[in-house]
């Protein structure tokens, strides 16, 4: 919904181009209308942005790029990397149960990721180029969609400018002739008013030669 709803229509195709000091008139009287803090406030019709609601995490995140403070935390890869086997004691004692346990774990942690990386990329070898090819053939589609639809904007537009220049050149006789015609009017009005002016002062005048014969 447009903010303005007037629609004030100019013929450019037959009026005259505006002198300078013309357009810096207009220009002086369009300013003196708009409020001075026209480029800090937002038009009355266009409503307020909705405040932002972030999940915590977000806002979090939001404030730390905010201070310029690094990244922090994240995903922790060292889970994936192929564990040491732990170490013997001093005394030269076997690790315990639960540090072979632990170590095991992070080995299957680690064998599992690798198994679905490797998993991933055979997959990503076999699909993944015919993926691709297809991505870009629809990206392509629609960028021919898109071309197609701005190449007939711009034919309508054009075709409108056309028949609005043909419109107006068509009717710029009947405008001159109706300018001209009101400036006949005008002019002629004019000198009516200037007629009866001179008539009211030459009334005037007689009527105080009267009025000066008749106190003699």
């Amino acid at each position: 919904m447009p903010v303005i709803n007037e629609s004030h229509d100019s013929l450019p195709y037959i009026d005259a181009e505006p002198s300078a000091q013309a357009r810096a008139a207009a220009q002086q009287l369009v300013a003196a209308e708009i409020p001075p803090d026209h480029a800090s406030t937002l038009h009355p019709a266009i409503p307020e942005l909705p405040e932002p609601r972030f999940s915590p995490l977000i806002q979090q995140e939001i404030d730390r790029k905010a201070a310029g403070l690094p990244l922090t935390g994240g995903i922790d890869l060292s889970r994936y990397e192929a564990p040491e086997p732990p170490a013997r004691s001093t005394d030269g004692e076997a690790p315990e149960l639960d540090a072979w346990r632990r170590t095991l774990q992070r080995a299957y942690t680690a064998s599992s990721h690798l198994s679905m990386r490797h998993e991933n990329l055979a997959l990503l070898e076999e699909y993944g180029k015919n993926a691709w090819l297809i991505g870009n053939s629809q990206l392509e589609d629609i960028l021919r969609g898109l071309e197609k639809e701005l190449a007939e904007t711009k034919e309508a537009a054009e075709a409108v400018n056309k028949q609005r220049k043909l419109a107006q050149e068509a009717s710029q006789g009947e405008m001159v002739s109706l300018e001209e015609t009101w400036k006949r009017g005008v002019s002629a009005i004019l000198d009516v008013e200037l007629a009866s002016e001179g008539l009211r002062l030459q009334i005037l005048e007689q009527r105080r030669r009267l009025a000066q014969q008749q106190a003699r």
